[in-house]
């Protein structure tokens, strides 16, 4: 009897360990945002994850932490316990913190629970700028050398690479880079004549050209983009943008390195369960972004292939601080 006993007690110790393991999430979630409000990373973040909390039967509170190039945010989240109640809904930049000598920390560090969707930059400027196509601001820039205001994001982010890439082709790009938290301050800015000129992501600057409070110069791609016809892609001005293009920055949900597996499994079925919503296809296919729903294997060759171009552009453009060969990223192809 007492043996009956003592396996009915086992069993029952057994079952409310499998009961705990199977009752993530027991309380709220906090997603912390990489970038401020407003921005494409915080609009891709709200737009998904009430869909993906339905999926998980939890609640994710998000909050807005910006600062350092996201790099504030992604050491807060780094940093908090590995048990799945801290998120980081992040960008691209973290990908170069190495070479731009930002920090010691990238996505390696992390579990990407989904890599949602990717954008295409967009130059825009304001709609009275004297300029309305990318070689009329060419031909501006060097006519009036260290006038020009372009918004940026602090090295690593969107503008930054694109302004590279420019750099790289033209030769140099004499202008005046005013520091923003995020595109979605940047993209107020110009629309208060605070800058002139800001590369962004299709999908947070769309709805302002539509709206006609700032005029697009060209599409960063190899080609026009459906949502914007009759706007140049960069690579008609100058060919030499086709040894970069396609780029652009994406958006994930990532967590700690070493968070339960249960976690990560309930997080990432509600995350691609959410992405495959009907309303968050709809929002990002009419911004102009492109759905991934990628994670596992598939996201992290993603992050390393994005890696290694990005690292390499800003080399070759000068704007590294530390060589991508001896941080260990292979050039493109390699």
């Amino acid at each position: 009897m007492r043996h009956l006993v003592l396996g009915a007690a086992a069993a029952l110790s057994l079952g409310a360990g499998a009961a705990l393991a199977q009752s993530y999430p027991a309380r709220e979630i906090q997603g912390i945002i990489q970038w401020g409000a407003g921005g494409s990373t915080d609009t891709v973040m709200r737009s998904v994850t009430p869909h993906a909390e339905a999926a998980l039967g939890g609640t994710v509170v998000m909050q807005n932490m910006t600062g350092a190039v996201g790099a504030i945010a992604l050491n807060y989240v780094a940093d908090a316990e590995a048990d799945g109640y801290t998120v980081l809904m992040g960008a691209e930049n973290p990908m170069i913190y190495r070479v731009m000598g930002l920090g010691e920390r990238d996505y390696s560090e992390f579990i990407p629970i989904n890599l949602l969707a990717r954008g295409t930059p967009l130059l825009v400027a304001a709609p009275d700028a004297p300029y309305s196509t990318y070689d009329e601001l060419m031909a501006y820039i060097e006519a009036h050398p260290g006038e020009v205001r372009f918004g940026s994001t602090g090295p690593g982010g969107l503008p930054s690479v694109v302004t590279a890439m420019m750099q790289s082709v033209e030769g140099g790009l004499d202008v005046i880079f005013v520091p923003y938290d995020g595109d979605g301050p940047a993209l107020t800015a110009l629309q208060g004549g605070a800058i002139d000129v800001m590369p962004a992501v299709l999908g947070a600057a769309i709805e302002h050209v539509r709206a006609g409070t700032m005029k697009p110069l060209a599409v960063f791609d190899t080609e026009r983009n459906s949502h914007l016809p009759d706007v140049p892609a960069v690579t008609e001005s100058d060919e030499g943008f086709n040894a970069y293009l396609p780029w652009g920055p994406f958006f994930g949900v990532f967590v700690r390195n070493g968070t339960p597996d249960e976690a990560v499994t309930a997080l990432t079925a509600a995350y691609a369960e959410g992405a495959q919503h009907a309303d968050f296809v709809a929002l990002m296919e009419g911004r102009g972004f492109t759905l991934m729903n990628i994670s596992g294997d598939e996201a992290r060759d993603f992050l390393a292939a994005w890696q290694s171009t990005t690292a390499w552009l800003m080399h070759e453009a000068g704007l590294s601080v530390n060589n991508p060969a001896d941080l260990g990223i292979p050039r493109p192809g390699e």
